[in-house]
């Protein structure tokens, strides 16, 4: 495909990922998606690129330099490494990040998760003779709250709140997911999802002790609500454990069971914070 081509279509994912925070439909649609920012290893001109990427954990993302299984690295990849800080967006998030290249048995073990999830990866690895990359992203912390990409505190709720909707509905569809009738819960899906996990605990202690306590405050008339939030997090805390221990089991029908729990009562948590406090927040700003 033409550099032109390639240019053009990169364009248009970049602009419909930025403008409805991360969706996009396509070629992408369903899968997981971020801007990767680099700064150009010749030029020094900033240059974005949508990558897809995989759970690692609350510390970091990955992502595999496969160009398709071209012989030669993207160059996103040569900017990465000779500048290797970066600017990550979600779609709910955006940051500066480490980039860190694995090696050795790191590098096979990420890419085996990896293949294991989407054998298209060994098909790319399979047409060209480079080992392909495997890049650690570790976020970079910054002074102040997160960096949300929202116009409005109630708009963030929602954002937020979209991004983990989102990502629990793509745990459930691979939870659904059988190889010859059988199913699975391969190590890449166990990581997904833990990384959930993580990312919904974080979020929730954010709002316990930050936004609640800002909105107690503000708007003293909202310590029923709040409270009823309060208790909402406990509950959900303990559905995430089940979880967790779930999946350590590695027993597939277990772990879907626990999905589906949660699901069920995450969206109506979601909900309810979302009727009651984007009013509050807007009303507060």
């Amino acid at each position: 495909m033409p550099n032109d081509t390639i240019n053009d279509f990169n364009q248009q994912v970049i602009e419909e990922f930025r403008a409805h925070q991360g969706r996009v439909g396509g070629h992408f649609e369903g899968a997981r998606l971020i801007l990767l920012t680099t700064t150009g290893a010749r030029s020094g001109a900033p240059h974005t690129t949508p990558v897809g990427y995989l759970p690692d954990g609350g510390e970091r993302i990955l992502v595999i330099a496969s160009a398709g299984g071209a012989h030669r690295h993207p160059a996103w990849y040569h900017n990465l490494v000779a500048h290797p800080e970066v600017t990550v967006e979600s779609g709910a998030f955006t940051y500066q990040a480490r980039a860190v290249v694995l090696a050795d048995e790191e590098r096979d073990r990420a890419f085996a998760r990896a293949v294991e999830a989407d054998p298209g990866w060994a098909a790319y690895q399979e047409k060209t003779r480079r080992v392909i990359p495997v890049v650690a992203l570790y976020e970079i912390a910054g002074d102040g709250p997160p960096n949300i990409n929202a116009g409005s505190m109630g708009e963030a709720i929602k954002v937020v709140h979209d991004a983990f909707r989102r990502e629990l509905a793509l745990i459930r569809q691979e939870m659904s997911a059988t190889k010859g009738n059988i199913p699975q819960l391969g190590a890449q899906l166990r990581v997904n999802c833990l990384t959930f996990c993580h990312g919904l605990h974080n979020h929730h202690t954010g709002e316990d002790i930050g936004l609640f306590p800002f909105l107690a405050d503000r708007r003293p008339a909202s310590a029923p609500v709040l409270e009823r939030l309060r208790e909402e997090h406990e509950r959900i805390a303990e559905l995430v454990e089940d979880l967790r221990r779930a999946v350590a089991t590695e027993d597939p029908a277990v772990a879907r069971a626990e999905v589906e729990r949660l699901t069920a009562e995450l969206e109506a948590h979601l909900a309810y914070e979302e009727e009651q406090l984007i009013p509050l927040l807007d009303a507060a700003a």
